[in-house]
């Protein structure tokens, strides 16, 4: 009972450290805008995003985000219109991708993927030379080279009479 309580409370302070990097990544960008006296809707203007991308951005809600090559763009694109080294806020935006992903059990990340690949087929990048055909039945083939046999007698025997009939 005391570990677990003892776990709980350290993944509490993980999140609540996650949480803090963000937060202190959107109000750095947030006190930059201000202090260059630029409205929101400037800013979204000027570097072509939506006032609510850069809202999120700004009070570091990225649950929002679908992409997070994306979102990084975002930032980056944000800071340097703000005159602000993009590369510091990216560092530590990845060390918040880091704590928050090294978090996940890996079991439960393998759970995950079960799930996924029962759920639906998925499709496998392999090479032309080793990708399986399509399997057919055999009486399909053995259809396929009768048919192929006999076309093949017929032309032959067609040949033959055309050849005796020249002759005559």
């Amino acid at each position: 009972m005391q570990t677990e309580q003892g776990l709980f409370v350290i993944l509490i302070f993980i999140i609540y450290k996650g949480v803090s990097i963000l937060l202190e990544i959107g109000e750095l960008l947030k006190n930059e805008r201000e202090k260059a006296g630029v409205s929101l809707s400037e800013a979204a203007n000027d570097i072509h995003l939506k006032d609510v991308i850069l809202e999120n951005i700004e009070s570091g809600n990225i649950g929002c985000f679908k992409d997070i090559a994306e979102l990084k763009e975002y930032l980056t694109n944000y800071a340097k219109y703000l005159g602000l080294e993009s590369q510091d806020i990216l560092d530590k935006f990845n060390e918040y991708m880091f704590e928050y992903t090294s978090r996940i059990p890996m079991k439960e990340i393998e759970k995950k993927l079960t799930l996924l690949n029962k759920e639906k087929d998925v499709e496998r990048v392999v090479s032309p030379y080793t990708k399986p055909g399509k399997k057919y039945p055999k009486k399909t083939y053995y259809l396929l080279y009768g048919v192929s046999i006999l076309v093949i007698i017929v032309i032959i025997i067609w040949s033959i009479l055309q050849i005796l009939s020249s002759r005559m």
